[in-house]
């Protein structure tokens, strides 16, 4: 088969077009820049084509490709006609791929799905990491059951070489709102944020960031899942945290991402850390079982991975069918990873059933409890609550600094409440908005039962059942660290009961020394959007 492969030269281009050589295609590899290309076509054995995508594709027709393959990008920047190429291939009857990784170019491809299948040639966008290979592993793992929640992650070693039109999309992004689903429902959050931990396998953990791609577009309709997060990273903590800070920064001050600055940086930083990578797909089914699927790739090889999904899918096209979509779930998993046996890559998978923090502190205490307080503590996935709740606030300047401090909300009623709580590798994590006032705490469980940290404060609860419900009442305190004596520490009443088949929750916080109210919110909450996506 002949396949032209556009961007060629380039990190994840040049990876695809040697595993294309391997098994034995006709590779062409074509880009704007001639020396580069003659150089690496001679390298690899492949025939150079000097070609611009937006230029005239006159020399590209004129090597009557079976197959054109764009690993070019950043395909968000490809001007007001994004599909002019693969319009033009379906047009000569020439399949085409993409390693997109843009959710809104993946999606809008459909657009094409008729004049496609009318042609009988097949036109798929995001046949890369992402959707293309993380849609085969869910599928693989899910087996066809209910899917409650998919958390992926892509972590590259700081030595493996960075595509840059990957790293385009992801400055370009940065510091901006992206969409990701949460329990059934849209939620809005800035791009590189909530900084996460992952399990590679073999011993390597690294920590990722939320960006957008296809998956959250995607995966919801098309596996039915309630929960969709895809996180990425880089192996140096430096380099996460600064990009942290500048998009937070671009966020609330809306600047231009210093991209050269970036660039300039990452080219100091290139001797440090690794050439070990990896990949992370987790499927939580709605029974709580967890399947889990670690990628780690060495000896500088994570470049490979973006043109996998391709590889595998041209070792047998005529199993592609006709028409224009987003590459989703096109091969079996056990393909995939055949296509992967040639890589220095180890592969693991693990299922596992474990039990919500609260089930694990409390035991068999646990099932004692009323069923609505129950099922808002059944976080296998993450879980959103909403409902109502009236918020008294203490008077005093003590009273006022601790609830400014932890951000308490201001004095209402009828606020409208919406909490989230989503499972992390020590506990949960609780995100609590009361009509736009938002605060949050960390919830572990510990050898002395469970703590839960507001910032710098750590406060041990002594989590109990009574005859009327759960109780959270505070019995011991740090602070950076540091144990409080018990003269400092905030007495707290907070209890979850049931009431017509709701949580009804009642908190309240006094100030250590006054005894002064700090903060009274109660209410209660229910599990909505109940419906299968």
């Amino acid at each position: 088969m002949k396949i032209v492969v556009i961007g060629g030269a380039g990190v994840f281009g040049s990876r695809l077009a040697q595993m294309l050589l391997r098994d034995g295609h006709d590779v062409v590899i074509a880009g704007r820049s001639a020396a580069p290309l003659d150089a690496h076509a001679q390298d690899i054995c492949a025939t150079p084509l000097v070609l611009d995508r937006a230029g005239d594709l006159a020399p590209l027709w004129a090597q009557a490709p079976d197959v054109v393959i764009d690993a070019a990008g950043p395909f968000h920047a490809y001007g007001k006609d994004l599909y002019a190429l693969p319009r033009a291939c379906i047009a000569r009857s020439i399949n085409y791929l993409d390693l997109a990784d843009d959710a809104a170019f993946c999606s809008g491809i459909s657009a094409l799905d008729a004049v496609a299948k009318e042609a009988g040639v097949f036109a798929l966008s995001g046949v890369s990491s992402v959707p293309a290979l993380s849609s085969v592993v869910v599928a693989g793992l899910a087996a066809g059951g209910e899917i409650d929640a998919i958390h992926t992650a892509i972590l590259p070693g700081n030595r493996a070489p960075r595509g840059r039109a990957v790293v385009d999309s992801i400055l370009h992004q940065a510091g901006r709102d992206m969409y990701h689903q949460i329990d059934g429902e849209r939620t809005t959050l800035r791009s590189w944020s909530q900084r996460r931990s992952f399990d590679l396998g073999q011993c390597v953990r690294r920590s990722g960031y939320a960006i957008g791609v296809p998956d959250q577009t995607l995966f919801p309709a098309f596996f039915g899942a309630r929960t969709v997060t895809f996180h990425a990273g880089l192996e140096l903590a430096v380099m996460n945290r600064g990009l942290a800070v500048l998009s937070w920064m671009r966020h609330h001050l809306t600047f231009p991402m210093p991209t050269p600055l970036i660039y300039h940086a990452a080219r100091l930083l290139a001797p440090f850390g690794t050439d070990v990578g990896g990949m992370s797909v987790r499927v939580v089914m709605s029974d709580g079982t967890r399947h889990d699927w670690r990628l780690l790739v060495r000896q500088g090889e994570g470049p490979f991975v973006p043109g996998i999904a391709a590889r595998c899918l041209l070792r047998d096209p005529s199993a592609i069918a006709p028409g224009a979509r987003p590459a989703l779930a096109e091969m079996p998993l056990e393909a995939v990873e055949n296509a992967l046996s040639d890589l220095a890559a180890t592969i693991e998978t693990e299922t596992t059933q474990p039990k919500p923090l609260f089930a694990r502190v409390l035991g068999e205490a646990f099932d004692a409890l009323p069923q609505p307080v129950q099922d808002s503590h059944q976080t296998h996935a993450p879980r959103r609550l909403t409902g109502q709740a009236s918020v008294e606030r203490g008077r005093g300047i003590l009273p006022r600094l601790i609830a400014t401090t932890v951000r308490f909300p201001k004095a209402g009623t009828d606020v409208p409440l919406t909490v989230i709580k989503t499972p992390t590798p020590t506990g949960e994590h609780w995100q609590r908005d009361f009509g736009g006032q938002v605060f949050h705490s960390t919830l572990r469980q510990t050898q002395d039962g469970m703590t839960e940290s507001f910032g710098p404060m750590t406060f041990t609860l002594d989590l109990h059942v009574a005859a009327d419900g759960l109780h959270f009442p505070v019995s011991r305190g740090h602070f950076l660290g540091i144990p409080m004596p018990k003269w400092l520490l905030p007495r707290s009443e907070a209890v979850e009961t049931a009431q017509d088949g709701k949580l009804r929750f009642d908190v309240a916080l006094y100030a250590p020394l006054t005894g002064q109210l700090i903060v009274r919110y109660r209410g209660t909450l229910a599990r909505a959007n109940m419906e299968r996506v």
